[in-house]
C-alpha cells in the first residue's frame, strides 16, 4: 500500500505544476497589444515688431542738429524718417519726450517749447544751411501731432503709413518758443530726447 500512496501523490503534484505552466501562459496574453503609431510636425516662427530712424544727421534724421540763440517767436524745424524695420504690421507708434537737463523752457507747458509734428507724403525738401533748416513738402501734408509742450509722454501718434510693414514715415519735427515768452527764459538751456515706441498689432489666428 505504501507504493499505491507514493504513485497518488506524484500524479497530484504533476497536475497542479501542468495548471501553474498554464496560468503563466494565459498572464503573458493579458499584457500583449497591437500598436500603430504616425506623426506630424508644425513650424512655428515669431514675428519682430521694430522701428527705426534714419541715421543720425543725415538729411533722414536731424534731430541731432542743436539750435542755439532761440528769442521769442523763433522756429526750429528738423525732418527724420521713421520706419517699420520689423515684418508684422503695428496698433500703434507712440512718442514720448524727455529733457534732460531740464529747465523753464521744458517746465512751462504754456510759454515755453511747443513741440508739433507734421508727415509728408514724399520725401521733405530741406533748405537752409544748417542748423537754420526749413522744409518744405512737394506732396501732401498730415498731421501726426499737433501743437503741445515738447515735454510729454506716450504721446500718440496718428496717421502713420509705418504701421505697415516695411513701410516709412517723412516726418517733420518742429518747436517753437511762444512769443509770450518773458525774460524768465532768457540763457537757459534743454537737450531733448525723442523715444518712439511700436506696440504690435493685435493678436489673431495664424
Amino acid at each position: 500500500m505504501g507504493r499505491k500512496l507514493k504513485s497518488t501523490t506524484s500524479k497530484v503534484l504533476a497536475s497542479v505544476a501542468l495548471v501553474g505552466a498554464a496560468a503563466s501562459v494565459a498572464g503573458l496574453g493579458t499584457y500583449g497589444a497591437f500598436t500603430g503609431t504616425t506623426s506630424a510636425s508644425e513650424t512655428v516662427s515669431s514675428g519682430t515688431v521694430n522701428v527705426a530712424l534714419g541715421a543720425s544727421g543725415t538729411a533722414a534724421n536731424r534731430l541731432s542738429v542743436a539750435s542755439t540763440g532761440l528769442v521769442p517767436g523763433d522756429t526750429i524745424q528738423r525732418a527724420v524718417t521713421l520706419s517699420n524695420t520689423g515684418n508684422q504690421n503695428l496698433a500703434a507708434v507712440t512718442l514720448s519726450t524727455v529733457a534732460a537737463p531740464s529747465s523753464k523752457l521744458d517746465t512751462d507747458a504754456v510759454n515755453g517749447l511747443q513741440l508739433a509734428i507734421d508727415a509728408c507724403s514724399v520725401p521733405w525738401t530741406e533748405a537752409g544751411a544748417s542748423p537754420a533748416l526749413t522744409y518744405t513738402c512737394s506732396g501732401t501734408v498730415t498731421t501726426v501731432l499737433a501743437s503741445r509742450a515738447v515735454v510729454g509722454a506716450n504721446l500718440p501718434l496718428a496717421g502713420l503709413n509705418s504701421l505697415t510693414a516695411a513701410a516709412v514715415d517723412n516726418l517733420r519735427v518742429t518747436v517753437v518758443l511762444p512769443t509770450a515768452a518773458d525774460n524768465t527764459f532768457q540763457g537757459l538751456s534743454d537737450t531733448v530726447a525723442f523715444n518712439f515706441t511700436a506696440t504690435q498689432r493685435t493678436a489673431t489666428n495664424k
